[in-house]
């Protein structure tokens, strides 16, 4: 299940975690020669933030994390930069309507716009479409790819999807239920995240495949890197569907980091270094395939 490669990062990060915590880094004290210029444009009334790399070769569709109730998609735009010049893709990055502001699931409808206008209007040619998400980003992604399907009969538009860390499970996988308090995403706050966007609803309720993309049909996704921790709640949630998107016909590569909490990725340690590499390595071998 885990590399054994990734063993020799393990140190290190157990002791930036025991001198720093897990909290995500602060995205304003990035190296600003490595961000892109960034154009706002605003589609169907959604803004979506633009940053393209000198010689585009790819669209990437992205959502930022936040639990649909905080975030925006400019907090990513370092690592979008990066990301854009390593992988040759255009980042287009929704700043879609958070809860409570906006009931659920407006977050959704303003995926799907966004979705809709890169596959029809075709805003950077032909160039391949590919979708993902950290946290809630990649639960977005997979619920647009699935509303796609069953609203528009649209699949293969996109050609992969990077998730990073979803919550497929809103009725709480068991390591959501299992978690210790001390995780970033404890039961605590995974409870509280669910009555302010779910307000209501039973766990039989929030198993409805519009809301837990785990108990929906997952046929006709594009291939999926997964990417998780092992000290993270969610991590039942990449395993289960990861075993689920190849039951249904799919590819799923999952990647497990030892001892990896749920903000891993934005930590300035070397096991986010080389899940990031492996993130890009999976988009750029997409870059020129469509499923």
């Amino acid at each position: 299940m885990i590399d054994s490669a990734l063993l020799v990062y393990v140190e290190e990060q157990r002791q930036y975690l025991a001198q720093h915590g897990d909290h995500p880094a602060d995205p304003s004290g990035a190296d600003p020669t490595e961000l892109l210029p960034v154009e706002v444009i605003p589609v169907g009334g959604v803004p979506v933030r633009i940053l393209r790399p000198d010689q585009p070769c790819a669209v990437y569709l992205h959502f930022h994390a936040g639990s649909y109730v905080f975030g925006f998609a400019a907090m990513m735009d370092h690592s979008n930069s990066v990301l854009a010049r390593t992988t040759g893709a255009i980042v287009v990055s929704v700043d879609y309507r958070l809860i409570p502001a906006a009931a659920y699931p407006a977050p959704l409808d303003d995926a799907e716009t966004v979705a809709l206008w890169l596959i029809r209007d075709r805003p950077f040619g032909d160039l391949p479409l590919l979708i993902g998400g950290e946290s809630v980003g990649a639960t977005i992604s997979l619920l647009t790819l699935l509303r796609l399907r069953d609203r528009h009969r649209l699949t293969g538009a996109f050609s992969a999807m990077n998730l990073i860390a979803g919550n497929y499970d809103f009725s709480m996988t068991p390591s959501q239920r299992l978690a210790p308090d001390s995780y970033f995403l404890s039961p605590a706050v995974l409870r509280r995240t669910q009555a302010t966007v779910f307000p209501g609803l039973s766990p039989e309720q929030l198993r409805d495949p519009s809301i837990s993309a785990l108990y929906a049909d997952l046929t006709g996704m594009p291939p999926a890197l997964l990417t998780v921790g092992t000290a993270d709640s969610v991590l039942d949630d990449s395993l289960f569907l990861a075993a689920r998107l190849e039951a249904a016909g799919g590819r799923a590569e999952l990647q497990v980091y030892p001892e990896a909490t749920h903000p891993f990725m934005t930590l300035p340690t070397a096991m986010a270094r080389e899940a990031k590499a492996r993130i890009a390595q999976f988009m750029t071998s997409h870059n020129n395939e469509q499923s």
